[in-house]
């Protein structure tokens, strides 16, 4: 349950469906008894004389908040709610408050050890209103944490995006399954850790969005069999660099070298620049010459002259898979490849970082990535590897993932190079393109978390790091 998103509707179906053979209130009180679990959890247990304060909005997210605040001052801790909406707060809900000896306050108190904002569930669209967004930030000034109450509220809970003021909590702790917007885009930010409280709910439609998960990599990255040899491993194909950026050649080598194909051939002008580090790869100046391979990757540093066009169209014309990067994505722009796309049969990865999505799209992401990843998937009829803090990955078919592992650390030239090279290692190591593109990212993550503990990273410090991060991931 916990490696996929629903949206809205498919998870009010599931509650509809489940309150149905449950007694009234049931969802609300397995939910309420959650929430104030990780609250306790958030103060060691120490809950005497604990300051909470609920900001409530109206319907169930408030009431929520408000069972939960019960269940908290009956084991002593001094709860205040601040009714944001008097007229629709949840009566039930405040009236066990205050039967647990809680109270109602009409302005935020000076210090506060937990807010928790009730204000506004799932169902909510739009930013805060401007008297719920001022509240919001006297609070945060007075209080040592703030947990959202399913989702923080002005975030939207099917996208991620954050039209106006928005919540932005240490920990959001959501009931029955994740949603989207806890994963992806701005959302993600606001979220904080994500807890998730399990209350019965099981939506009976796929996922929405799938969240990547180490046990989901370890399952499926290639392992070598005794009657392996480096052929049978996968040969992977590399046209990338050019004699003015020979780096992005030795930096996509570097993460093909630490994938689980057998051989590597490297096709292009930084040959000898490939060669003196990384001996092992076979060289030659062009695509057309460098043999056999099972996938290719082409684009790092390729350069846009017709030089590079050309090369693009002898890996467009390989029946392999093939993953395009940088250069490759914006020789495409033109539509000068399009009948050579349209015509293969092998599939196609493409890379992208914001500014290559708007060329490729005509316009940029946007607050929906899912949404935007998934469009020009259908476009081009390949798999999109959307490059972000939270990198997301789309089918034409419409499956998505979002990888867990991004750091900032990454935001730096070349880094992008690693991930493709990585990424065609394992599409020519036999993985589906949606597997090999998620795998890759996820890896590549870890590899940049890893170099980040040494301090400022460069793209050689991810490459370093990726063989060994690769080896803790697969225990190999």
């Amino acid at each position: 349950m916990s490696h996929g998103a629903w949206r809205v509707a498919d998870v009010r179906a599931a509650e509809d469906a489940l309150m149905a053979k449950l007694p009234e209130g049931t969802l609300m009180q397995r939910a309420a008894t959650g929430l104030a679990t990780r609250c306790a959890h958030l103060l060691d247990g120490n809950l005497y004389g604990a300051r909470i304060l609920l900001l409530v909005g109206a319907g169930n997210n408030g009431g929520d908040a408000l069972y939960a605040g019960a269940r908290l001052a009956k084991r002593g801790a001094r709860v205040q709610a601040l009714l944001l909406d008097k007229d629709r707060a949840h009566q039930k809900g405040l009236t066990a408050l205050r039967s647990a000896g809680g109270s109602t306050v009409d302005r935020v108190p000076s210090t506060v050890d937990i807010v928790l904002d009730g204000i506004v569930g799932i169902g909510g669209r739009g930013g805060l209103r401007p008297e719920a967004a001022a509240r919001v930030a006297e609070a945060a000034r007075s209080s040592r944490a703030v947990v959202a109450v399913d989702i923080p509220s002005g975030v939207d809970a099917d996208t991620g995006a954050v039209e106006g003021e928005a919540v932005t909590a240490d920990v959001t702790v959501t009931f029955g399954c994740l949603k989207p917007g806890l994963l992806v885009g701005a959302g993600a930010a606001h979220a904080g850790l994500v807890d998730l409280v399990d209350i019965g709910l099981r939506p009976r439609v796929p996922p929405a969005l799938r969240l990547a998960t180490r046990s989901d990599i370890q399952e499926w990255w290639p392992v070598p069999k005794r009657e392996s040899d480096k052929y049978t491993r996968g040969v992977v194909g590399l046209a990338t660099g050019s004699k003015t950026y020979p780096g992005a050649a030795v930096l996509s080598v570097a993460g093909a070298c630490a994938g689980p194909t057998g051989m590597v051939r490297y096709a292009g002008a930084a040959a000898e620049y490939v060669k003196l580090r990384h001996p092992s790869v076979i060289v030659s100046e062009r695509a057309a010459d460098a043999g056999r391979v099972q996938a290719w990757v082409c684009g790092s540093g390729l350069g846009t002259d017709e030089h590079g066009a050309a090369e693009l169209r002898t890996v467009l014309a390989a029946p392999v898979p093939v993953c395009l990067d940088a250069d490759a994505l914006t020789l495409l722009v033109d539509g000068s490849m399009a009948h050579a796309l349209r015509d293969r049969k092998a599939p196609v990865v493409v890379t992208p970082h914001d500014r290559e999505y708007a060329r490729l799209a005509g316009a940029p992401p946007g607050p929906d990535r899912v949404g935007s990843a998934l469009r020009l998937a259908a476009q081009l009829n390949a798999t999109v590897l959307l490059k972000g803090d939270r990198t997301v990955v789309a089918g034409p078919d419409g499956e998505a993932w979002v990888n867990p592992t991004g750091t900032a650390a990454l935001a730096t030239g070349g880094s992008g190079d690693v991930l493709s090279g990585l990424l065609g290692s394992l599409l020519a190591g036999g993985l589906p393109p949606i597997r090999a593109a998620v795998a890759a990212a996820y890896a590549h993550g870890l590899a940049g978390r890893r170099a980040a503990e040494g301090g400022p990273v460069t793209a050689s410090d991810v490459a370093d790091a990726l063989r060994p991060t690769v080896g803790d991931l697969t225990g190999r």
